[in-house]
């Protein structure tokens, strides 16, 4: 009798539609079982997945040549009865519990996420998220300034979709250098366990589900560096994944200003992160640019990072014109106006700190006059 590598047996019939078995460390739901074309050949058993984060993924499999193939026959339902009914006051809490979510679910005035949050929330950062509840898809950029919160305030509606069902899967693109932060905030503070798609996890997901897993359908949240979403071997199974457009899908886009082109031209030359950036922010639902310094200096390149978050309201080389133009889609708020509605933040002060009577060969005084070859711009003293 043949068993798995932990010890257990191996059914030796294949299982029956409607069953739940255990395959590639998954549970999974039988839909169909195909007979074998001829004796000796193994049956076709063609499954829908049951756990929580790919939940109806289809998949097709040899069932003979599954290693840790297993028919799941425990069963919970005797349980159900076996503390007897809750009081009425315990259901009729539980029904309104159900009601309110309801309600909520379908007003975008009245927020959940906030309530859900581990932390203390300052009334201005629930402006984003009374924006993001008023589109129709979330395409918003918070530009708020360093120190502001635009980690929570992206937590919040990413918090909010999820609980309004609005969102199933969400995708965080961040330097590499804030991944780690990122990871914890969201855990810790949320309750949103995101995992970090690296070539460690790829790996370990080859490992455990086999070579040609697609590591983008493994988790329904994830963290990714911007310069893997450059590398055709990450690129291209989560454009798989995505398809056109996944709906339900997420995209947060930290430090959003780096897909926007450095160029002044009137389209801007684009780098292979912006061009990356176009290709795959379409393919999301909804999409959530965070930068503290949106704008560079040149008008056509903003319009090319507008153009990524909305291509239906923007388009590159069109200048934006107008605060009302960008109203509905960002917000940007500076600490010295958040300090006059509120206080908390200390007001900087820049004192110039004069020096004189400096000789003209100080340092302090050559250096600054040094021109771009070296040269300076003064001659130098006899």
């Amino acid at each position: 009798m043949r068993t798995t590598a932990h010890g257990t047996k191996l059914p030796a019939q294949p299982p029956a539609a409607g069953e739940l078995v255990h395959a590639r460390s998954r549970r999974w739901l039988v839909e169909e079982v195909v007979d074998p074309p001829a004796p000796g050949e193994s049956a076709i058993v063609k499954l829908a997945c049951a756990e929580d984060d790919s939940q109806g993924q289809s998949l097709s499999v040899f069932w003979d040549y599954e290693l840790d193939r297993q028919i799941l026959e425990d069963e919970g339902w005797a349980d159900l009865t076996a503390k007897g009914f809750d009081s009425p006051r315990q259901f009729a809490a539980f029904l309104h519990t159900l009601r309110w979510h309801c309600v909520t679910a379908t007003d975008p005035s009245l927020f959940q996420s906030p309530f859900r949050a581990g932390i203390r929330i300052d009334a201005y950062q629930m402006e984003p998220l009374r924006k993001a509840l008023r589109l129709p898809r979330v395409n918003l950029f918070i530009a708020d300034d360093t120190g502001l919160g635009k980690t929570i305030e992206a937590g919040l509606i990413a918090r909010e979709l999820l609980l309004r069902r609005k969102a199933n899967a969400i995708v965080v693109a961040a330097p590499p250098s804030v991944m780690e932060q990122w990871k914890g905030e969201l855990e810790d503070r949320f309750g949103l366990v995101f995992e970090i798609l690296d070539r460690a996890y790829l790996s370990r997901m080859r490992r455990e589900r086999g070579f040609g897993v697609n590591p983008w359908r493994t988790h329904s949240r994830f963290l990714v560096s911007h310069n893997l979403l450059i590398d055709p071997s990450y690129a291209d199974p989560l454009r798989e994944w995505l398809g056109p457009m996944l709906p339900g899908s997420l995209l947060i886009l930290d430090e959003a200003h780096h897909a926007a082109p450095a160029s002044g031209g009137r389209y801007g030359i684009e780098t292979k992160f912006t061009r990356a950036i176009r290709d795959l922010a379409g393919r999301f639902e909804h999409r959530l640019f965070l930068s503290a310094t949106p704008h560079n200096g040149h008008s056509n390149s903003f319009s090319t990072l507008l153009e990524l978050l909305d291509p239906y309201r923007f388009t590159r080389g069109v200048k934006v014109r107008g605060k009302n133009a960008l109203d509905d889609v960002m917000v940007r708020r500076l600490k010295e106006d958040i300090r006059e509605v509120r206080g908390g933040f200390p007001k900087r002060n820049v004192e110039p700190l004069i020096i004189d009577d400096l000789p003209p060969d100080a340092p302090e005084l050559v250096l600054s006059g040094l021109g771009l070859d070296g040269a300076a711009f003064f001659p130098a003293p006899p």
